[in-house]
């Protein structure tokens, strides 16, 4: 017997593995990354370049530029992601007014932006000028009457089918992973789990297009979800051009936290609001390192989009109100009952779209996307287009829902009839009893809810980008802009009751609908997200109504304890478990009694593991191993008769190490004796060289006993980001457990489909 060390020299050759080799710590697509192997190796190179940096002045600098790296990727993120919306907000504005006419004097002017310009518009007739034509007077001359009103429905139509067919087209042909929201894979990519091109350029660029697209198109969604999808594509990109987060999954997902908070931050003009969204509705783990840098990122996300001013108003938002009177504590009770509308929305949305994307998925509706949009695009436009406040663009909608009545507002919801004996300063009009204008408008704005309740439902989740945010927003909008105008006229007509007596006295302004409309937003946004912190937030922030903190959070908390009644799941974590995603959240709560023993496997009956031994394997019993199964890696034993555990080898670093081994060390054969551990094994003379894999194992394994509760590991999964988890009793291996073991029995003590986790 020689030690295999002495034979030609080939010591210094076995530890080649020693010298890292080409992706060797990378996953494969569809499969979660662990937490705590990229945190070590990230401390590892922390180590190697506070150490170096002390050997020379180029390498002190070097490691002054690894330090600020992180702050230079956030500034990058914060540039792309503000220039990217706001020129996504100027192209909606031009396009989606390009549905009902065009300006002569400027075609890639909004019908906004073009009477500006004009000389000859009224304060009356603002809408009017003759610069801006609609495709009636350009077409036939005619601005009035059947023939001109059939025109432009008919070319309304064509437009947004235009629109929609385009942006499903190139979805389809260019970047499939643009269609959608995107938050709840966002969420999943987070909390570890790698989909390659999720975040890619042709995404980026796709995505970006066709949310003009679609929106422009009336379709019923917002850009805002989209947004945090295009801010953290813009993170990956900048992400990868530095070695510090694209060799590290961990690090990588720290700057994606972040870009989702620029996300927010430019879809909303929030910045505080975005890095609370990021915080408590996106993010799995969320140092305070990361805080300040989301904060910075939306910081510089919103002064980017403050410069390019989209909206014409020097402001981030598109829905600031001045109310000019304070909410009264007996209008809590109104605002909670918004809270409730708003949970019960959120329920009925969740379910009845959940619904109808599981069957989008099951059955022949889904091989036909771009039919499927076409069809919802023209049934969006042929019913929205008769009524005015569904024509126009949500966000238009909501603006004027919010909006306060001043003495010149010329919109129906303002047409009250005015005591001509009136001599009161103009921002404190007193409440009137509604005028014909406000009661037609109710008529329009019930047709108008009912149609966004329904069409919502079956928009959401087609193969086009589609947030939810703003079709949420109009509903409660809706909704409370019509109870704050029952309110109103309740304490007009009826000033001497009780409650009304204290705080409203005849001929006092009282109540504001525009609140109650503010308020209903929240709660129906609530309702279907389950946010409520980053919510109210991000709703003083849109407003500019500091001062309505309060009646926010009563209805944000009501409509999310109605909702949770009825269901722990918001819309996102819905379509995260419709998808199969594996995806640990952190809200569900494990209380069943059961132990790792009854998790782990193989169970009962089933196959033994499949495990590798220290130093008595083969290069081709390795190799056969790998071909024969599909797991994520092996545990290493000594002996398969002793069973005692020494460590963990992934099988992609496997795979990847007897490639380059066979590549760049000579003598390794298919009869190579593999060796896991310092020293090489005994080997008979005449033996071909030995394998040395100590480099690749993993000699700390997270590994809990056969009695430990499974509350516990789940806690440990969670906390940890764990891949897998090995079952141990007393040092010998019994069992391994994964995160889609858990998933799986959850699901099962829950009552639901174990098979529907897909991914591993």
């Amino acid at each position: 017997m020689v030690n295999a060390g002495d034979m030609n020299g080939s010591g210094n050759l076995m530890d080649f593995l020693d010298e890292p080799f080409p992706d060797v710590g990378t996953y494969e697509d569809f499969h979660t990354i662990d937490w705590l192997r990229e945190k070590s190796r990230d401390t590892d190179r922390h180590r190697k370049i506070t150490s170096r940096s002390k050997e020379s002045i180029w390498e002190f600098i070097k490691s002054l530029l690894d330090a600020w790296s992180g702050w230079v990727v956030m500034l990058l993120i914060g540039l792309l992601a503000g220039t990217l919306a706001g020129v996504i907000d100027l192209a909606v504005d031009w396009m989606t007014d390009l549905k009902e006419g065009v300006c002569l004097s400027a075609f890639w002017y909004s019908h906004e932006q073009c009477c500006w310009t004009s000389n000859e518009t009224t304060f009356d007739d603002r809408d009017k000028c003759p610069q801006w034509q609609k495709w009636s007077e350009l077409l036939v001359s005619q601005s009035e009457g059947a023939s001109a009103y059939i025109l432009n429905y008919f070319l309304y139509i064509m437009w947004a089918l235009c629109f929609a067919f385009l942006a499903v087209s190139l979805v389809r042909v260019f970047a499939p992973y643009a269609c959608g929201s995107g938050i709840p894979e966002i969420k999943t990519i987070l909390s570890g789990f790698i989909i390659r091109g999720y975040l890619g350029k042709w995404t980026l660029l796709i995505k970006t297009v066709t949310l003009v697209l679609v929106v422009s198109s009336g379709l019923s969604l917002g850009k805002e979800g989209p947004l945090v999808h295009v801010a953290c594509c813009c993170g990956n990109f900048f992400s990868s051009l530095f070695s510090k987060y694209s060799k590290n999954e961990g690090k990588r997902r720290e700057v994606l936290s972040a870009a989702a908070a620029a996300g927010v931050s430019v879809a909303f003009g929030a910045p505080i609001g975005g890095v609370l969204f990021s915080l408590e509705e996106v993010s799995y783990y969320f140092p305070l390192k990361t805080l300040w840098r989301s904060f910075f990122a939306a910081l510089v996300a919103a002064f980017t989009l403050r410069s390019i001013n989209p909206f014409g108003n020097s402001r981030l938002v598109l829905f600031y109100v001045e109310y000019h009177t304070p909410w009264y504590m007996a209008e809590l009770f109104p605002f909670i009952l918004l809270g409730v509308f708003g949970g019960l929305w959120g329920t009925l949305f969740i379910r009845c779209n959940i619904a109808w994307c599981r069957r989008r998925k099951t059955t022949r509706l889904g091989k036909y996307p771009v039919l499927e949009v076409i069809v919802i695009t023209a049934i969006t436009a042929i019913i929205a287009y008769p009524n005015p406040y569904t024509r126009r663009s949500t966000s238009e909608l909501i603006s004027e829902l919010f909006n306060d009545c001043g003495a010149l507002e010329s919109s129906q919801l303002c047409d009250y009839i005015n005591d001509p004996n009136m001599t009161r300063p103009v921002d404190d009009i007193p409440d009137r009893p509604a005028g014909p204008g406000v009661y037609s408008a109710m008529w329009q704005l019930a047709l108008a809810l009912v149609f966004k309740i329904v069409i919502t439902i079956f928009t959401f989740g087609m193969k086009i980008p589609s947030g939810l945010f703003i079709p949420s927003m109009a509903v409660g909008a809706i909704a409370g802009r019509m109870v704050g105008i029952g309110v109103e006229q309740l304490a007009y007509h009826h000033h001497d009751w009780i409650i009304f007596r204290n705080w409203c006295r005849p001929g006092a302004d009282c109540v504001t609908p525009g609140l109650y409309a503010m308020v209903g937003a929240a709660a129906c946004l609530g309702g279907v997200t389950r946010m409520t912190v980053s919510l109210v937030v991000i709703m003083f922030e849109l407003t500019g109504g500091l001062e309505y903190i309060v009646p926010l959070m009563a209805a944000a908390v009501t409509s999310k304890w109605v909702a949770d009644a009825f269901g722990k799941e918001g819309i996102y974590e819905a379509h995260i478990h419709l998808n199969g995603y594996p995806f640990l959240d952190v809200k569900d709560e494990f209380t069943h009694r059961t132990l790792a023993t009854d998790v782990m496997r193989p169970r009962r009956g089933e196959a033994p593991l499949s495990v590798l031994t220290q130093d008595s394997m083969t290069v081709e019993d390795v190799e056969t191993l790998i071909k024969e199964t599909d797991y994520n890696g092996f545990p290493v034993v000594v002996s398969k008769d002793s069973e005692r555990l020494i460590g963990f080898a992934q099988r992609r670093e496997l795979i990847l190490a007897i490639k380059n081994a066979r590549q760049r060390q000579d003598g390794v054969v298919s009869n190579s004796i593999v060796y896991f551990t310092e020293d090489p094994p005994e080997l008979p003379p005449n033996s071909p060289h030995p394998l040395k894999l100590r480099r690749i194992l993993n000699l700390s394994p997270f590994t809990v006993t056969d009695h430990t509760p499974m509350e516990t590991v789940v806690d440990i999964f969670r906390k940890l980001g764990l891949r897998q988890c090995l079952v141990t009793r007393s040092g010998r291996l019994l069992g391994i457990i994964t995160k889609k073991d858990v998933l799986r029995h959850m699901a099962q003590m829950a009552n639901q489909d174990p098979e529907s986790i897909m991914f591993n």
